[in-house]
């Protein structure tokens, strides 16, 4: 063989294995590669399926990404969409020794982590935590920490001690509008308000995406609650309630029940008592005064006998006199305050709150009629809204007699809420049609059409009469300059054993505006007003409720859409003939 040939076959050898190492390390590399992204692959499974753990899991149970997405109860919004109740996820303080099988729970010493426990959380009782790190189960030692103690918590070293997140239920308004959204229990239910109507709806899987919205307006509801604490202060009163309602719908824009109480500070116990209240031993902060407790709301009731007389017929004429001497049946006497001075028509009656006037005037329409209109007014059941706690009324039962008829023509021997009155004002005032109140925020469609009561004549005269007590009258105080108020107040004395307490009285005035064309009720009573220097020693609902309505009424008003002007009134000059001097008390 030629040495090219030779040449020629060792070059040719050494390609050969050239390729075939060059295949080998090819196919090396791409198996070293698959290697790599196999680990690669198994590694992002792993982190992932952590993150998901740590986000879309608690207690063992895992949640879908749209569960993580969506809170575990909807939100609750004013009607202009302002939050007053949402979820937030929060870190929880808990003891799990159940967390470690194998050896004893904790890793140091139980005392060791009490102490360092006391250290982040001072407010924590060291012995307190010391029995709760002895339990065999798992334990609550804190319901909500900042992330910053959550972090101080995992320093700690010990797996037992864990601090996973916890939905929580945060009311930003603090204790405004308490009593209607009420608050969540620790088992997530809701209770007392708002929160326990909608609780189906707002815990919905369709529909907790979906803000439950509410007829309260939040800058209404300030005003309304921040002038009855300034009533009550003013007059020592033990407590107060007031309610802001659509004379045309029937939503209710603001609802307080003062004292309030916070519910974002509500511990578990079997009545459920404010955190902040808890020391005190009752719920009565709980307890919601405008539905679910009833009184007796004394004169505010003579407009309504009044208005159910002049529909009947019984008032002919308005210029009629009616004596103001006592009257006596069996062994009752009905007497006014003070004397009156002889005869009064109907308008002075009002103007100057004759309790004897109005009997008379209850005495011709009879206890039949009375009943009736009170009925159409839903004065003998419990008040129509949402909220679960509402009180029945004290209803006098079967037939009236004439003595019952005429107390219950000036509010005495018939107890209802202050709801039910500020429904019958809006029927009063509106053209004579009784709606339901509600607290949702309602569609055009929506709004009820209602029962007639009064006619709506009547109403047009009763605009008038309301109009003329505040201008001339027992209601002067609440007489906001260009807002048109009218309306009526109500000094009562609270039963007691053995018969009425005088040193106790509810005092109420019940008022709409403005008058020309009335858009909202305003119902304001405060529970046993103290005479004091601020209301010139009186106690007595002209000097104390009719002024929280004089006001809240101008800061109010604007933001409803209605505007002071003085150039503007109800039409009362046929009825001035009748008010000779135009005074009153």
């Amino acid at each position: 063989m030629s040495t090219l040939a030779i040449s020629t076959t060792i070059t040719t050898s050494r390609r050969r294995v050239a390729n075939v190492r060059r295949r080998t390390l090819t196919m090396a590399k791409a198996r070293a590669l698959v290697v790599l992204g196999l680990f690669a692959l198994l590694a992002l499974a792993a982190l992932l399926r952590i993150v998901w753990l740590g986000l879309f899991s608690e207690g063992g149970r895992e949640f879908s990404f749209a569960d993580a997405l969506t809170p575990m109860r909807g939100e609750i919004v004013d009607r202009n969409g302002e939050v007053l109740a949402r979820d937030f996820s929060a870190y929880a303080l808990w003891f799990k020794p159940d967390e470690m099988q194998d050896g004893p729970p904790l890793v140091h010493s139980r005392e060791q982590v009490a102490r360092a426990l006391v250290r982040i959380f001072p407010d924590l009782s060291y012995s307190k935590v010391m029995a709760k790190l002895a339990s065999k189960k798992g334990v609550h030692l804190r319901e909500r920490i900042l992330p910053e103690e959550a972090n101080r918590v995992y320093a700690l070293g010990e797996p037992a001690i864990q601090v996973p997140r916890e939905p929580d239920r945060i009311y930003p308004q603090g204790s405004m509008a308490a009593h209607v959204l009420g608050f969540v229990d620790p088992d997530a239910h809701g209770q007392v308000g708002m929160e326990s109507y909608y609780d189906d709806f707002l815990t919905g899987e369709q529909t907790r995406s979906q803000p439950a919205k509410l007829s309260i307006d939040v800058r209404i509801q300030g005003a309304l609650e921040d002038e009855l604490g300034w009533g009550m202060a003013m007059s020592n009163a033990k407590g107060a309630a007031g309610v802001i309602l659509d004379v045309d719908t029937g939503e209710i824009v603001a609802l307080a029940s003062l004292p309030a109480f916070n519910p974002n500070k509500v511990v578990a116990s079997d009545k459920w008592v404010p955190a902040d209240m808890a020391n005190l031993g009752h719920t009565a902060h709980v307890f919601n005064r405008v539905t679910n407790q009833v009184y007796e709301l004394g004169s505010t009731f003579k407009p309504i006998a009044v208005a159910a007389a002049l529909d009947a017929g019984t008032i002919r004429d308005l210029g009629t006199r009616y004596g103001t001497s006592p009257i006596t049946i069996g062994r009752f006497t009905i007497k006014d305050s003070h004397a009156m001075g002889g005869a009064l028509n109907v308008p002075e009656i009002l103007i100057h709150s004759s309790n004897t006037g109005t009997s008379h005037i209850a005495d011709e329409l009879g206890g039949v009629r009375l009943k009736r209109s009170m009925e159409a007014l839903g004065m003998n059941e419990r008040p129509y809204i949402e909220l679960p706690a509402k009180g029945f009324p004290l209803w006098p039962s079967g037939k009236w007699s004439r003595v019952t008829t005429m107390t219950v023509a000036y509010g005495h021997g018939i107890a209802v809420t202050p709801l039910h009155l500020a429904s019958a004002y809006a029927a009063l005032v509106n053209g004579g049609v009784w709606r339901p109140a509600t607290l949702r925020k309602l569609k055009a469609s929506e709004i009820p059409h209602g029962r007639r009561v009064f006619k709506a004549a009547t109403s047009a005269r009763m605009r008038q009469m309301l109009r003329m007590i505040v201008v001339y009258g027992t209601g002067k105080k609440a007489n906001a300059a260009g807002f048109r108020v009218g309306g009526k107040t109500g000094s009562a004395e609270k039963p007691g054993l053995g018969g009425y307490r005088r040193s106790s009285l509810v005092s109420t005035f019940a008022a709409a505006f403005p008058m020309d064309r009335p858009r909202y009720v305003v119902v304001a009573m405060l529970d046993e007003p103290q005479g004091t220097l601020a209301t010139s020693g009186q106690r007595t609902a002209a000097w104390n409720a009719a002024p929280v309505v004089g006001r809240v009424v101008p800061r109010v008003g604007p933001i409803l859409g209605i505007m002071p002007d003085e150039t503007r009134d109800v039409d009362i000059s046929d009825l001035m003939p009748l008010i000779p001097g135009g005074s009153g008390q």
